[in-house]
């Protein structure tokens, strides 16, 4: 049976070793995206031993008698190599479930990774979730996603709002991490006034982040001569251009902002992006479905993209 170790942070160039080759990770599950929260949440991520080589990896984490698969991230289960067989990954949930029971766990929530961020199919998780683990769906959240081979064309509403944008002279711009500065506030007024919410990342862990991670997060605006009305946090990953934050002042709301800014992008900016991801439109558990946010992600031609978490007990 397969090995199982706990992560401890001497092994984090192996674990980001293999998260590079795997065939359903993303820049996520490098330790040094994962870390920068460390302080929130009690790592309980595990290393997958096949024979004395690395064949997988849980980054996960300990909540009282409940292992999540992580909490702080938007989505990750089991990453595994292209090596890995349905039979292999039967398996390693055996082994896993059997640590985790002498580990005093009793429940594992799992974020399962969409299938879109896949390099190649991975989806022996599932499988193993449902016919070893005995799992259910108690989560499921909607995202908008555009598909390159599949575009739709926008709707009025976005192309008015487009025509609204040019006629007001809007820009679009690249600023870099000190653009961070003049779109937060944006961000945190849209979040507090319409959820009582904040951003998830603070103004200096996005900073941080986008230091390590220059390729893969980049931040465009919108401007209004010298005042920003408007942007988007992107994360970039092989398969998938994801929108990780979307905000605009009541300015840029009044002037179509958005729909300038996305235009562009789609055309031009990511235009060789396989999948376009504009992120959940569902609150809460999945059950409340924000219809003027989807409404609005839709009319760029986004369809619908399931983010599934599953649960299950760790019975004896």
């Amino acid at each position: 049976m397969p090995e199982i170790i706990r992560y401890t942070p001497d092994r984090a160039t192996e674990w980001n070793q293999f998260v590079s080759r795997s065939k359903n990770a993303t820049f996520l599950f490098d330790r040094g995206y994962m870390d920068y929260h460390a302080d929130r949440f009690c790592d309980h991520s595990l290393m997958v031993y096949h024979k004395g080589r690395l064949y997988a990896v849980l980054p996960a984490n300990a909540d009282a008698d409940m292992l999540w698969s992580h909490q702080g991230l938007t989505y990750g289960g089991l990453l595994t190599g292209p090596e890995a067989t349905t039979g292999h990954v039967c398996d390693i949930f055996i082994a896993l479930n059997d640590y985790l029971r002498r580990q005093g766990f009793r429940r594992v929530v799992y974020k399962a990774t969409p299938w879109i961020y896949h390099l190649m199919p991975a989806e022996e998780d599932l499988y193993a979730l449902v016919n070893v683990c005995g799992a259910k769906i108690i989560t499921r959240h909607i995202s908008s996603t555009i598909e390159r081979g599949h575009l739709l064309a926008f709707t009025e509403a976005r192309r008015s709002g487009i025509r609204k944008a040019k006629a007001s002279s809007l820009q679009v711009a690249e600023p870099g991490i000190e653009g961070i500065s003049l779109f937060w506030p944006i961000l945190n007024d849209n979040l507090a006034g319409k959820y009582g919410a904040t951003p998830v990342h603070t103004q200096a862990e996005m900073r941080l982040l986008m230091s390590r991670f220059p390729e893969h997060i980049r931040l465009f605006t919108v401007d209004d001569g010298n005042q920003t009305v408007a942007g988007t946090v992107i994360y970039v990953t092989p398969e998938v251009t994801h929108t990780q934050y979307i905000s605009a002042s009541h300015r840029g709301k009044q002037t179509g902002a958005l729909d300038l800014l996305f235009d562009y992008l789609l055309k031009e900016v990511f235009s060789h992006s396989h999948f376009f991801d504009f992120g959940k439109s569902s609150d809460g558990d999945g059950h409340d479905l924000n219809r003027n946010l989807i409404f609005q992600k839709e009319g760029f031609g986004g369809r619908g993209i399931c983010y599934d978490w599953y649960e299950y007990q760790l019975v004896e």
